[in-house]
């Protein structure tokens, strides 16, 4: 049996938990856009609101101890994470405990004076803050300073104090260090640790339980695949990775699974942890020819002859690759995750691809609420 025979059968497999009507027909083409991405090695989810229309699982997860590839598999997300942040920073707005237009010498008071006085946590989370991203530029002259552990107030003051690049608000430069100063400051407002406020507003609510924050290396977790990169020599493969310390957690240090993600966009971006006006300003583009908003993209997609408005991210670390992307009026959510160094444009087409089938045959109207419901 070739690979192309058992990834349909997967697909056969994966199917049994969707329910869809048309799930039959539309399993067929699910499969048959998986097979033309042979080469894929990770986890795919598609869905519509809470409900999963098709998840696979292929390859493997670790090559190292030869697991498996699962539908449970955590995977890192990259920047993903600055998307999952920014949900933490409006959940903090919601409570009355932040403001996005404010200087952020209001709520630290221990920062830069001068550029403090200038920064908003607006410009930090849409890149538009102008500050040097000194911490990617330490990371590559000294890749051993990658996980060793910092206070977050040093760390901000070694890699996110730098002078202003230009002035806050009038350019984009998409630069992790910004991340850095916004951990900082929800974690003096809130009281509590990074990791407390991502399990108290978003793990625990909406029950992810493949999901959380690394701290290092990401395979020490549990259930975790391993980064790596194929190899023409013996071993096939080679590792991947790269540890993320806690004070860039914000910037790269959030796991998830596949559905894990799915339930993720569906409980933020249309249900109920945010409030609506909070929600309209994650998404709301502050950098048109950036498609930035906060922490992710939103944008116009051609999807089935016409253009829907798509709230997306991508995300890479070492070997880890994603791609998170809904259509907002649809609530039709797509995922996939790669661990094997995965070519980043092959995966974007990956996930437009399972976007064009979700639509195939699917009315939309069928499916909305009506108002009030």
């Amino acid at each position: 049996m070739d690979r192309r025979q058992c990834l349909a059968l997967a697909g056969v497999a994966a199917l049994s938990r969707v329910m869809p009507a048309f799930a039959s027909d539309q399993g067929a083409r699910y499969d048959a856009v998986m097979a033309d991405y042979y080469d894929f090695n990770g986890t795919v989810a598609v869905g519509l609101g809470a409900e999963v229309w098709y998840s696979n699982a292929i390859g493997t997860a670790n090559p190292q101890t030869n697991t498996p590839m699962a539908l449970n598999t955590r995977f890192e997300t990259g920047s993903v994470s600055k998307w999952i942040a920014a949900m933490v920073v409006m959940k903090l707005v919601d409570m009355g405990k932040l403001a996005l237009d404010e200087p952020i010498l209001r709520y630290l008071p221990d920062y830069r004076a001068d550029t403090g006085a200038q920064l908003t946590l607006r410009h930090l989370m849409s890149h538009t803050s102008g500050v040097p991203n000194q911490v990617l530029e330490a990371r590559k002259a000294n890749p051993e300073m990658r996980g060793q552990p910092l206070e977050q107030m040093e760390a901000v003051r070694r890699y996110a104090s730098g002078d202003l690049r230009f002035k806050p608000g009038t350019q984009w430069d998409y630069a992790h260090s910004n991340w850095l100063i916004v951990k900082a400051i929800v974690e003096k407002v809130s009281g509590q640790s990074y990791r407390e406020c991502v399990s108290a507003w978003l793990l625990e609510p909406l029950q992810l339980r493949n999901s959380g924050l690394f701290v290092g290396d990401s395979d020490k977790v549990a259930g975790m695949a391993l980064g790596y990169t194929p190899s023409a020599q013996t071993p096939p493969w080679t590792r991947n990775v790269s540890p993320v310390p806690d004070y860039m957690a914000m910037a790269g240090g959030f796991y998830s699974s596949a559905i894990d993600m799915m339930s993720l966009m569906n409980g933020v971006l249309g249900g109920t942890i945010l409030t609506p006006a909070s929600r309209a300003t994650l998404l709301r583009v502050n950098r048109q020819d950036e498609h930035y908003a906060l922490g992710g993209r939103t944008q116009l997609a051609g999807i089935a002859g016409q253009p829907r408005e798509c709230a997306w991210e991508d995300g890479s670390n070492g070997g880890f690759r994603l791609v998170a992307r809904r259509v907002l009026a649809d609530e039709v959510n797509v995922v996939v995750f790669n661990n094997s160094s995965y070519d980043h444009r092959k995966l974007g087409q990956l996930a437009s691809a399972l976007t064009e089938v979700a639509y195939a045959g699917f009315n939309p109207m069928r499916y909305r609420k009506a108002p009030g419901a």
